[in-house]
């Protein structure tokens, strides 16, 4: 699943302007305007995403439990499955219970893309999950709590409302602080004053090509709008301060880690 899923609803408002007499869908659209400005801005890990739902296959115990590099032929299912352990002794890896690095008991776990925000729903064999029965490890470890365990495997075939599924549905991004809330409250009413139809000379009808002016013997000097937005700043006091804090390195998407000993959800995205 891509972690640039990008913002289905607003982030949450707190106007730093007046918007008595606004049309409340104005003062919606800019709201979200200013929710995927920052979104993108921010390295597009902020913020709840649009609920994705995928399909996991949960890692099988025997590939835990042997080292890297060790390949297993045949079925799996019998009782003797010998590995040479890094202290060069030999050992038989189990197949009835997963034991993490953690836990010396059984945990049952499917990893998901990271970082989550919050799980929407999870069915298994179309009947949904109670909330209670499991709990997200960060950064993106679902782990089962109320005794059972994940399916192995599932019918990729079937609908997530039919026998033999296993789905997951969830939203992916950072939780945002009263930082970010402030950022966007600004932001939208800087977009507000020069773009909700009232006039102004700020938002999105100021001219960005005016970069000094002289007039009756005063001179005036603007910074040039071009380069702060190509620095990926907006101008803005208390916006500017929020992006440098949490994306100092001007990154544009989140950087990712790929490993060939985890297997991604699939996600159908079509029809």
């Amino acid at each position: 699943m891509a972690l640039q899923a990008g913002p289905c609803e607003p982030w949450p408002f707190e106007p730093c302007c007046s918007v008595e007499g606004r049309d409340q869908a104005d003062v919606d659209r800019w709201r979200m305007v200013a929710t995927q400005i920052l979104w993108a801005l921010s390295g597009r890990r902020w913020g709840p995403s649009c609920p994705v739902t995928v399909r996991p296959c949960r890692r099988s115990c025997v590939e835990q439990l042997l080292p890297a590099g060790y390949g297993l032929y045949g079925t799996v299912a019998g009782r003797w499955i010998p590995y040479l352990g890094a202290d060069g002794l030999w050992r038989n890896a189990s197949v009835c219970g997963c034991a993490s690095s953690c836990s010396c008991t059984q945990l049952c776990e499917v990893r998901l893309d990271a970082p989550v925000h919050d799980v929407v729903e999870v069915r298994v064999d179309g009947v949904v999950v109670p909330p209670e029965a499991y709990r997200v490890d960060s950064p993106a470890l679902l782990v089962r709590t109320d005794g059972g365990c994940w399916p192995d495997c599932q019918d990729m075939t079937a609908d997530c409302d039919a026998e033999g599924t296993f789905c997951v549905t969830y939203r992916v991004g950072l939780p945002l602080d009263a930082a970010a809330i402030a950022a966007v409250s600004a932001l939208t009413c800087h977009l507000l004053q020069g773009c909700g139809g009232t006039g102004g000379s700020c938002g999105c009808k100021a001219n960005p090509n005016i970069t000094r002016l002289q007039r009756q013997g005063v001179d005036m000097e603007f910074a040039d709008p071009t380069l702060l937005y190509a620095d990926g700043r907006t101008g803005i006091r208390e916006v500017d301060l929020w992006l440098m804090a949490v994306n100092p390195d001007r990154l544009s998407r989140p950087s990712r880690v790929l490993s060939p000993d985890h297997r991604p959800a699939r996600r159908t995205i079509w029809p």
